[in-house]
Protein backbone atom coordinates (compact mmCIF):
# COMPACT_ATOMS: atom_id res chain seq x y z
CA UNK A 1 0.00 0.00 0.00
CA UNK A 2 1.35 3.38 -0.96
CA UNK A 3 0.34 6.20 1.36
CA UNK A 4 -0.85 9.54 -0.09
CA UNK A 5 2.14 11.76 -0.79
CA UNK A 6 1.00 14.56 1.51
CA UNK A 7 -0.57 12.52 4.33
CA UNK A 8 1.81 14.00 6.93
CA UNK A 9 2.88 17.11 5.08
CA UNK A 10 1.27 19.79 7.21
CA UNK A 11 1.97 18.45 10.69
CA UNK A 12 5.32 20.06 11.47
CA UNK A 13 4.75 23.22 9.46
CA UNK A 14 1.43 24.22 10.99
CA UNK A 15 1.59 22.64 14.43
CA UNK A 16 -1.56 21.87 16.40
CA UNK A 17 -4.02 24.73 16.33
CA UNK A 18 -6.82 24.99 18.88
CA UNK A 19 -10.07 23.82 17.35
CA UNK A 20 -13.10 26.03 17.81
CA UNK A 21 -15.19 24.98 20.77
CA UNK A 22 -12.76 22.34 22.04
CA UNK A 23 -11.14 22.15 25.47
CA UNK A 24 -8.28 20.14 26.88
CA UNK A 25 -4.55 19.76 26.27
CA UNK A 26 -2.96 19.66 22.82
CA UNK A 27 0.52 19.06 21.43
CA UNK A 28 2.43 21.96 19.90
CA UNK A 29 5.07 21.48 17.22
CA UNK A 30 7.06 24.72 16.85
CA UNK A 31 7.97 25.36 13.22
CA UNK A 32 11.46 26.47 14.29
CA UNK A 33 12.27 25.35 17.84
CA UNK A 34 14.96 27.59 19.30
CA UNK A 35 16.16 25.04 21.85
CA UNK A 36 15.85 21.26 22.04
CA UNK A 37 13.15 19.87 24.32
CA UNK A 38 14.23 18.89 27.84
CA UNK A 39 14.76 15.17 28.50
CA UNK A 40 12.79 12.83 30.73
CA UNK A 41 13.49 9.10 31.25
CA UNK A 42 11.61 8.41 28.00
CA UNK A 43 13.64 10.78 25.83
CA UNK A 44 12.80 14.28 24.55
CA UNK A 45 9.59 15.65 26.01
CA UNK A 46 6.74 17.19 24.03
CA UNK A 47 5.44 20.76 24.23
CA UNK A 48 1.80 21.05 25.27
CA UNK A 49 -0.71 23.86 25.62
CA UNK A 50 -4.04 24.02 27.43
CA UNK A 51 -6.97 24.91 25.20
CA UNK A 52 -10.22 26.33 26.53
CA UNK A 53 -13.13 26.74 24.12
CA UNK A 54 -10.79 26.67 21.16
CA UNK A 55 -8.42 29.33 22.58
CA UNK A 56 -4.89 28.57 23.69
CA UNK A 57 -3.80 29.69 27.14
CA UNK A 58 -0.74 31.88 27.34
CA UNK A 59 1.71 29.51 29.04
CA UNK A 60 2.92 26.29 27.46
CA UNK A 61 4.69 23.39 29.18
CA UNK A 62 6.79 20.28 28.54
CA UNK A 63 5.66 16.81 29.61
CA UNK A 64 6.50 13.18 28.86
CA UNK A 65 5.74 11.98 25.33
CA UNK A 66 5.02 8.36 26.27
CA UNK A 67 3.22 8.47 29.64
CA UNK A 68 -0.14 10.10 30.31
CA UNK A 69 -0.01 8.87 33.89
CA UNK A 70 1.93 11.16 36.24
CA UNK A 71 2.66 8.12 38.44
CA UNK A 72 4.69 6.62 35.59
CA UNK A 73 6.53 9.82 34.65
CA UNK A 74 5.92 13.06 36.56
CA UNK A 75 8.06 15.32 34.35
CA UNK A 76 6.70 18.88 34.10
CA UNK A 77 8.40 22.12 33.08
CA UNK A 78 7.03 25.42 31.87
CA UNK A 79 8.33 26.42 28.45
CA UNK A 80 9.79 29.70 29.77
CA UNK A 81 11.02 28.24 33.07
CA UNK A 82 14.71 28.69 33.92
CA UNK A 83 16.24 25.85 35.93
CA UNK A 84 19.22 26.13 38.24
CA UNK A 85 22.31 24.02 37.74
CA UNK A 86 21.44 21.96 40.80
CA UNK A 87 17.99 21.08 39.46
CA UNK A 88 19.40 20.18 36.05
CA UNK A 89 21.98 17.91 37.68
CA UNK A 90 19.28 16.27 39.81
CA UNK A 91 17.14 15.69 36.72
CA UNK A 92 20.02 14.09 34.83
CA UNK A 93 20.71 11.81 37.80
CA UNK A 94 17.03 10.83 37.95
CA UNK A 95 16.96 10.06 34.21
CA UNK A 96 20.01 7.82 34.55
CA UNK A 97 18.46 6.03 37.52
CA UNK A 98 15.31 5.25 35.50
CA UNK A 99 17.20 3.62 32.63
CA UNK A 100 17.33 -0.19 32.28
CA UNK A 101 19.76 -1.87 34.68
CA UNK A 102 21.79 -3.37 31.83
CA UNK A 103 23.19 -1.76 28.71
CA UNK A 104 22.37 -3.15 25.27
CA UNK A 105 25.83 -4.68 24.98
CA UNK A 106 25.50 -6.34 28.39
CA UNK A 107 22.14 -7.83 27.41
CA UNK A 108 23.63 -9.38 24.28
CA UNK A 109 26.60 -10.79 26.22
CA UNK A 110 24.27 -12.33 28.81
CA UNK A 111 22.04 -13.82 26.10
CA UNK A 112 24.98 -15.50 24.37
CA UNK A 113 26.07 -16.99 27.71
CA UNK A 114 22.51 -18.05 28.54
CA UNK A 115 21.95 -20.09 25.38
CA UNK A 116 25.23 -21.96 26.00
CA UNK A 117 23.96 -23.20 29.40
CA UNK A 118 22.51 -26.71 29.73
CA UNK A 119 18.71 -26.80 29.85
CA UNK A 120 18.63 -27.44 33.61
CA UNK A 121 20.53 -24.20 34.27
CA UNK A 122 18.42 -21.92 32.09
CA UNK A 123 16.19 -19.99 34.49
CA UNK A 124 13.85 -17.01 34.23
CA UNK A 125 12.74 -14.83 37.15
CA UNK A 126 9.06 -13.98 36.75
CA UNK A 127 9.20 -11.30 39.44
CA UNK A 128 12.12 -9.41 37.85
CA UNK A 129 11.22 -10.46 34.28
CA UNK A 130 14.83 -11.37 33.65
CA UNK A 131 16.91 -14.25 32.31
CA UNK A 132 19.20 -15.54 35.06
CA UNK A 133 22.78 -16.68 34.79
CA UNK A 134 24.19 -19.00 37.51
CA UNK A 135 25.80 -16.11 39.41
CA UNK A 136 22.32 -14.46 39.64
CA UNK A 137 20.56 -17.38 41.32
CA UNK A 138 21.38 -16.46 44.91
CA UNK A 139 19.87 -12.97 44.58
CA UNK A 140 16.60 -14.44 43.29
CA UNK A 141 16.16 -17.30 45.76
CA UNK A 142 13.00 -15.77 47.26
CA UNK A 143 11.50 -14.96 43.85
CA UNK A 144 9.29 -17.07 41.61
CA UNK A 145 11.72 -18.62 39.13
CA UNK A 146 10.88 -20.79 36.12
CA UNK A 147 13.47 -23.35 35.05
CA UNK A 148 14.29 -25.40 31.95
CA UNK A 149 13.84 -22.49 29.52
CA UNK A 150 14.10 -24.00 26.06
CA UNK A 151 15.40 -22.38 22.89
CA UNK A 152 11.83 -22.48 21.58
CA UNK A 153 10.70 -20.40 24.57
CA UNK A 154 13.50 -17.91 23.99
CA UNK A 155 12.16 -17.40 20.49
CA UNK A 156 8.76 -16.44 21.96
CA UNK A 157 9.65 -13.82 24.62
CA UNK A 158 6.16 -12.31 24.56
CA UNK A 159 4.91 -15.56 26.13
CA UNK A 160 7.51 -15.41 28.91
CA UNK A 161 7.07 -11.73 29.72
CA UNK A 162 4.03 -10.32 31.50
CA UNK A 163 2.13 -7.81 29.30
CA UNK A 164 2.43 -4.18 30.42
CA UNK A 165 -1.24 -3.22 30.64
CA UNK A 166 -1.17 0.35 31.99
CA UNK A 167 -3.66 1.98 29.62
CA UNK A 168 -2.02 5.40 30.02
CA UNK A 169 1.49 4.18 29.23
CA UNK A 170 2.02 0.87 27.45
CA UNK A 171 -1.43 -0.65 26.84
CA UNK A 172 0.42 -3.78 25.68
CA UNK A 173 -2.27 -5.94 24.07
CA UNK A 174 -0.58 -8.41 21.75
CA UNK A 175 -1.68 -9.82 18.40
CA UNK A 176 -3.05 -13.35 18.41
CA UNK A 177 -0.93 -15.95 16.61
CA UNK A 178 -3.69 -16.41 14.05
CA UNK A 179 -3.60 -12.71 13.18
CA UNK A 180 0.20 -12.76 12.91
CA UNK A 181 0.08 -15.83 10.67
CA UNK A 182 -2.39 -14.09 8.37
CA UNK A 183 -0.18 -11.01 8.18
CA UNK A 184 3.01 -12.94 7.48
CA UNK A 185 1.34 -14.95 4.70
CA UNK A 186 -0.12 -11.80 3.17
CA UNK A 187 3.14 -9.85 3.34
CA UNK A 188 4.92 -12.75 1.66
CA UNK A 189 2.28 -12.94 -1.06
CA UNK A 190 2.65 -9.21 -1.74
CA UNK A 191 6.40 -9.58 -2.16
CA UNK A 192 7.71 -7.78 0.93
CA UNK A 193 11.06 -9.03 2.19
CA UNK A 194 11.58 -6.77 5.24
CA UNK A 195 9.12 -5.69 7.94
CA UNK A 196 9.79 -2.83 10.34
CA UNK A 197 7.73 -3.88 13.39
CA UNK A 198 6.99 -0.75 15.44
CA UNK A 199 5.33 -1.89 18.65
CA UNK A 200 4.39 -5.33 17.25
CA UNK A 201 6.62 -7.81 19.13
CA UNK A 202 4.53 -10.91 18.45
CA UNK A 203 4.57 -10.31 14.69
CA UNK A 204 8.35 -9.91 14.92
CA UNK A 205 8.57 -13.26 16.72
CA UNK A 206 6.57 -15.13 14.11
CA UNK A 207 8.55 -13.66 11.21
CA UNK A 208 11.80 -14.80 12.86
CA UNK A 209 10.34 -18.25 13.55
CA UNK A 210 9.36 -18.57 9.90
CA UNK A 211 12.81 -17.57 8.72
CA UNK A 212 14.48 -20.21 10.92
CA UNK A 213 11.98 -23.04 10.37
CA UNK A 214 12.09 -25.98 7.99
CA UNK A 215 10.24 -24.06 5.30
CA UNK A 216 12.42 -20.98 5.51
CA UNK A 217 10.79 -17.65 4.71
CA UNK A 218 12.69 -14.89 2.92
CA UNK A 219 11.14 -12.20 5.16
CA UNK A 220 13.17 -10.65 7.96
CA UNK A 221 12.17 -8.04 10.50
CA UNK A 222 13.41 -5.40 12.94
CA UNK A 223 11.50 -4.67 16.14
CA UNK A 224 11.27 -1.12 17.54
CA UNK A 225 9.59 -1.15 20.95
CA UNK A 226 9.60 0.85 24.18
CA UNK A 227 9.60 -2.34 26.28
CA UNK A 228 13.31 -2.69 27.16
CA UNK A 229 12.74 -6.25 28.45
CA UNK A 230 13.02 -7.51 24.86
CA UNK A 231 16.68 -6.40 24.86
CA UNK A 232 17.66 -9.60 26.65
CA UNK A 233 16.25 -11.86 23.91
CA UNK A 234 17.60 -10.27 20.71
CA UNK A 235 20.86 -9.23 19.11
CA UNK A 236 21.47 -5.57 18.22
CA UNK A 237 20.43 -6.02 14.58
CA UNK A 238 16.94 -7.34 15.41
CA UNK A 239 15.72 -5.10 18.27
CA UNK A 240 15.97 -1.40 19.14
CA UNK A 241 14.69 0.11 22.38
CA UNK A 242 12.54 2.89 20.90
CA UNK A 243 9.88 5.48 21.79
CA UNK A 244 7.51 5.89 18.85
CA UNK A 245 6.02 9.12 20.25
CA UNK A 246 9.24 11.13 19.96
CA UNK A 247 11.37 9.02 17.57
CA UNK A 248 13.87 8.38 20.34
CA UNK A 249 16.41 5.53 20.21
CA UNK A 250 17.43 4.85 23.81
CA UNK A 251 20.75 3.33 22.76
CA UNK A 252 21.80 6.33 20.72
CA UNK A 253 23.39 6.51 17.29
CA UNK A 254 24.25 2.81 17.15
CA UNK A 255 20.57 1.83 17.31
CA UNK A 256 19.64 4.62 14.89
CA UNK A 257 22.11 3.24 12.35
CA UNK A 258 20.66 -0.26 12.77
CA UNK A 259 17.25 1.10 11.79
CA UNK A 260 18.68 3.20 8.95
CA UNK A 261 20.58 0.23 7.50
CA UNK A 262 17.48 -1.96 7.70
CA UNK A 263 15.29 0.59 5.88
CA UNK A 264 17.84 1.39 3.17
CA UNK A 265 18.85 -2.19 2.39
CA UNK A 266 18.37 -3.10 -1.31
CA UNK A 267 17.88 0.62 -2.04
CA UNK A 268 14.70 0.63 0.03
CA UNK A 269 12.98 -2.07 -2.01
CA UNK A 270 10.64 -4.61 -0.40
CA UNK A 271 10.23 -2.96 3.02
CA UNK A 272 6.99 -2.20 4.88
CA UNK A 273 6.28 -0.75 8.31
CA UNK A 274 3.65 -2.40 10.54
CA UNK A 275 2.75 -0.49 13.69
CA UNK A 276 0.39 -1.02 16.61
CA UNK A 277 0.50 2.10 18.82
CA UNK A 278 -0.95 1.99 22.34
CA UNK A 279 -4.68 2.60 22.29
CA UNK A 280 -5.44 6.22 23.16
CA UNK A 281 -1.91 7.36 22.32
CA UNK A 282 -1.29 10.81 20.86
CA UNK A 283 -1.88 10.64 17.11
CA UNK A 284 -0.08 13.85 16.16
CA UNK A 285 3.37 12.87 17.51
CA UNK A 286 3.01 9.48 15.81
CA UNK A 287 2.47 11.25 12.51
CA UNK A 288 5.68 13.23 12.99
CA UNK A 289 7.59 10.07 13.94
CA UNK A 290 6.40 8.15 10.91
CA UNK A 291 7.37 11.06 8.69
CA UNK A 292 10.91 10.88 10.10
CA UNK A 293 11.07 7.14 9.44
CA UNK A 294 9.91 7.75 5.88
CA UNK A 295 12.60 10.42 5.46
CA UNK A 296 15.20 7.95 6.74
CA UNK A 297 13.99 5.38 4.22
CA UNK A 298 14.17 7.88 1.37
CA UNK A 299 17.78 8.82 2.17
CA UNK A 300 18.93 5.57 0.58
CA UNK A 301 17.16 6.26 -2.73
CA UNK A 302 18.13 8.36 -5.69
CA UNK A 303 16.36 11.68 -6.12
CA UNK A 304 14.64 10.38 -9.23
CA UNK A 305 12.69 7.81 -7.19
CA UNK A 306 9.25 9.14 -6.20
CA UNK A 307 7.61 6.01 -4.78
CA UNK A 308 5.87 6.15 -1.42
CA UNK A 309 6.63 4.26 1.77
CA UNK A 310 4.34 1.28 2.47
CA UNK A 311 2.92 1.73 5.96
CA UNK A 312 0.38 -0.23 7.99
CA UNK A 313 -1.36 0.90 11.16
CA UNK A 314 -3.65 -1.27 13.25
CA UNK A 315 -4.63 0.73 16.32
CA UNK A 316 -5.73 3.79 14.39
CA UNK A 317 -8.88 2.19 13.01
CA UNK A 318 -11.22 4.58 14.86
CA UNK A 319 -10.07 7.77 13.18
CA UNK A 320 -11.91 10.90 14.31
CA UNK A 321 -12.08 14.12 12.26
CA UNK A 322 -9.16 15.63 14.18
CA UNK A 323 -6.93 12.68 13.30
CA UNK A 324 -7.73 12.71 9.60
CA UNK A 325 -5.66 15.86 9.10
CA UNK A 326 -2.62 13.88 10.25
CA UNK A 327 -3.39 10.43 8.85
CA UNK A 328 -5.06 10.55 5.48
CA UNK A 329 -5.19 6.78 5.53
CA UNK A 330 -7.27 4.05 7.06
CA UNK A 331 -5.88 1.89 9.82
CA UNK A 332 -6.65 -1.34 8.04
CA UNK A 333 -3.73 -1.77 5.68
CA UNK A 334 -5.59 -3.82 3.04
CA UNK A 335 -7.08 -0.70 1.58
CA UNK A 336 -8.36 1.16 -1.48
CA UNK A 337 -8.09 4.89 -2.17
CA UNK A 338 -11.38 6.82 -2.17
CA UNK A 339 -11.08 9.71 -4.61
CA UNK A 340 -14.07 11.51 -3.05
CA UNK A 341 -12.78 11.33 0.53
CA UNK A 342 -9.12 11.62 -0.57
CA UNK A 343 -8.01 8.91 1.85
CA UNK A 344 -7.43 5.18 2.07
CA UNK A 345 -10.24 3.01 3.42
CA UNK A 346 -10.85 -0.71 3.84
CA UNK A 347 -12.09 -2.61 0.82
CA UNK A 348 -15.64 -3.06 2.16
CA UNK A 349 -15.96 0.54 3.35
CA UNK A 350 -18.04 1.83 0.47
CA UNK A 351 -18.56 5.53 -0.19
CA UNK A 352 -22.07 6.69 0.70
CA UNK A 353 -23.47 9.21 -1.77
CA UNK A 354 -26.01 10.46 0.78
CA UNK A 355 -23.47 11.06 3.56
CA UNK A 356 -20.76 12.00 1.06
CA UNK A 357 -18.27 9.93 3.04
CA UNK A 358 -16.87 6.45 3.54
CA UNK A 359 -18.72 6.01 6.79
CA UNK A 360 -17.61 2.65 8.20
CA UNK A 361 -15.47 2.73 11.35
CA UNK A 362 -14.87 -1.01 11.70
CA UNK A 363 -14.06 -2.12 8.13
CA UNK A 364 -17.49 -3.59 7.39
CA UNK A 365 -20.00 -2.22 4.89
CA UNK A 366 -22.41 0.11 6.70
CA UNK A 367 -25.96 0.76 5.48
CA UNK A 368 -27.55 4.16 5.03
CA UNK A 369 -30.73 4.77 7.04
CA UNK A 370 -32.87 7.42 5.38
CA UNK A 371 -34.89 7.97 8.56
CA UNK A 372 -31.80 8.59 10.71
CA UNK A 373 -30.12 10.38 7.78
CA UNK A 374 -26.84 8.57 8.39
CA UNK A 375 -25.10 5.26 7.87
CA UNK A 376 -25.31 2.64 10.61
CA UNK A 377 -23.78 -0.74 11.37
CA UNK A 378 -25.08 -3.63 9.23
CA UNK A 379 -26.44 -5.39 12.32
CA UNK A 380 -28.66 -2.43 13.27
CA UNK A 381 -32.26 -1.82 12.24
CA UNK A 382 -34.46 1.24 12.55
CA UNK A 383 -36.74 1.19 15.61
CA UNK A 384 -39.97 3.11 15.19
CA UNK A 385 -40.43 3.33 18.98
CA UNK A 386 -36.99 4.80 19.71
CA UNK A 387 -36.90 6.70 16.40
CA UNK A 388 -33.32 5.65 15.71
CA UNK A 389 -31.34 2.59 14.63
CA UNK A 390 -30.20 0.02 17.17
CA UNK A 391 -29.64 -3.70 17.61
CA UNK A 392 -32.78 -5.82 17.03
CA UNK A 393 -32.89 -6.98 20.68
CA UNK A 394 -32.30 -3.56 22.27
CA UNK A 395 -34.50 -2.21 25.08
CA UNK A 396 -36.96 0.39 23.81
CA UNK A 397 -38.05 3.43 25.75
CA UNK A 398 -34.70 4.22 27.36
CA UNK A 399 -33.27 7.75 27.49
CA UNK A 400 -32.15 8.90 24.10
CA UNK A 401 -30.93 12.48 23.96
CA UNK A 402 -30.32 14.98 26.72
CA UNK A 403 -29.51 14.27 30.37
CA UNK A 404 -29.28 10.73 31.72
CA UNK A 405 -29.97 11.95 35.29
CA UNK A 406 -33.13 14.06 35.02
CA UNK A 407 -34.19 13.32 31.43
CA UNK A 408 -34.28 16.94 30.31
CA UNK A 409 -33.27 17.54 26.69
CA UNK A 410 -31.67 20.98 27.09
CA UNK A 411 -28.45 19.78 28.74
CA UNK A 412 -26.15 16.79 29.24
CA UNK A 413 -25.33 14.78 32.37
CA UNK A 414 -22.09 16.66 33.05
CA UNK A 415 -23.93 20.00 33.42
CA UNK A 416 -27.03 18.69 35.22
CA UNK A 417 -27.94 20.72 38.35
CA UNK A 418 -28.87 17.45 40.07
CA UNK A 419 -25.53 15.75 39.45
CA UNK A 420 -24.33 16.33 43.02
CA UNK A 421 -27.45 14.66 44.45
CA UNK A 422 -27.08 11.81 41.97
CA UNK A 423 -23.46 11.22 43.01
CA UNK A 424 -24.42 11.14 46.71
CA UNK A 425 -27.16 8.59 46.03
CA UNK A 426 -24.84 6.41 43.94
CA UNK A 427 -22.16 6.59 46.63
CA UNK A 428 -24.65 5.57 49.33
CA UNK A 429 -25.86 2.63 47.22
CA UNK A 430 -22.27 1.47 46.63
CA UNK A 431 -21.54 1.64 50.38
CA UNK A 432 -24.67 -0.33 51.16
CA UNK A 433 -23.73 -3.02 48.65
CA UNK A 434 -20.20 -3.13 50.07
CA UNK A 435 -21.55 -3.61 53.63
CA UNK A 436 -23.78 -6.48 52.48
CA UNK A 437 -20.86 -8.06 50.64
CA UNK A 438 -18.63 -7.79 53.73
CA UNK A 439 -21.34 -9.39 55.93
CA UNK A 440 -21.69 -12.29 53.49
CA UNK A 441 -17.92 -12.82 53.49
CA UNK A 442 -17.82 -12.76 57.31
CA UNK A 443 -20.64 -15.29 57.49
CA UNK A 444 -18.88 -17.60 55.06
CA UNK A 445 -15.64 -17.32 57.02
CA UNK A 446 -17.34 -18.18 60.33
CA UNK A 447 -18.98 -21.23 58.80
CA UNK A 448 -15.65 -22.69 57.61
CA UNK A 449 -13.13 -24.46 59.91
Amino acid sequence: MAAPRDWLGTVEAEGIAGRQGSSGVEVVFPSDPATPAPLCPHGPTLLFVKVNQGKEEARRFYACSACRDRKECNFFQWEDEKLSGARLAAREAHNRKCQPPLSRTQCVERYLKFIELPLSQRKFCQRCQRLLLPNDWEKHQEHRVVGDISIAQLKRPSQLLYPLENKKTNAQYLFADRSCQFLVDLLSTLGFTRVLCVGTPRLHELIRLKSSGEKKSNIKSLLLDIDFRYSQFYMEDSFCHYNMFNHHFFDGKAALEVCRTFLQEDKGEGVIMVTDPPFGGLVEPLAVTFKKLIAMWKEGQSQAVTKNYPCSGFSLIFLNPESVSFFQASACWITRFCASCQRYVSLENQHCEHCNSCTSKDGRKWNHCFLCKKCVKPSWIHCSICSHCALPDHSCGGPRDGCFICGQLDHKRSTCPKIATSKKVNKAVRKQKQRKSNKMKMGTTKGNP
